[in-house]
C-alpha cells in the first residue's frame, strides 16, 4: 500500500512547493472524513482527491488569498471562473453555474477538479440504493 503523502504528491502535483509537513497535517485533518471502508483499495487516492480539493479551497501555496491572479480563481476546473471584470470600478463578476445548476450536498465539490474527481470515486465505491431488506 502507497503512503497517503507519496499518493498525494501524484494526484496534486500542483502542491510541489507546499511542504511536506503542511500537506501530511491536512491529510491528518482530511482523513476522518473519508471512509476506509467504503473506498477499501482507493482510499489512499480519495484521501488524496478531497485532501486537494480543501487545500485548493483554503488557497494553500498560492497568492489568491493575497489578491493574486482573478481571471481564473482556483486554477484550472474551478467552477468560479471571471464572468465578467471592469477595470476604472473594480467590479468583478463570477460565473458559478455549476453551482447554481447543482442545487444538492455535492454542490461544494464542483468548486475543483479535485472534488468532481473524489465524488466521481465516491460515486463508484458506493452504492446509492440500500436494500432495505425487502423483496420486490
Amino acid at each position: 500500500m502507497a503512503q497517503p503523502l507519496k499518493v498525494f504528491r501524484i494526484v496534486a502535483a500542483e502542491f510541489s512547493t507546499v511542504d511536506d509537513e503542511t500537506v501530511n497535517v491536512w491529510l491528518d485533518l482530511t482523513a476522518p472524513l473519508v471512509s476506509r471502508k467504503r473506498f477499501g483499495k482507493l482510499y489512499e487516492q480519495a484521501l488524496a482527491l478531497l485532501t486537494a480539493h480543501r487545500m485548493k479551497l483554503a488557497a494553500v501555496g498560492s497568492d489568491e488569498s493575497a489578491g493574486g491572479a482573478f481571471d481564473d480563481i482556483g486554477g484550472a476546473g474551478v467552477a468560479f471562473k471571471i464572468g465578467s471584470y471592469t477595470s476604472g470600478g473594480e467590479s468583478v463578476s463570477f460565473n458559478n453555474a455549476a453551482l447554481t445548476s447543482q442545487l444538492s450536498a455535492d454542490a461544494e465539490y464542483t468548486q475543483t477538479m479535485y472534488g468532481v474527481q473524489y465524488v466521481s470515486l465516491r460515486n463508484r465505491c458506493a452504492i446509492s440504493i440500500i436494500n432495505a431488506g425487502e423483496r420486490g
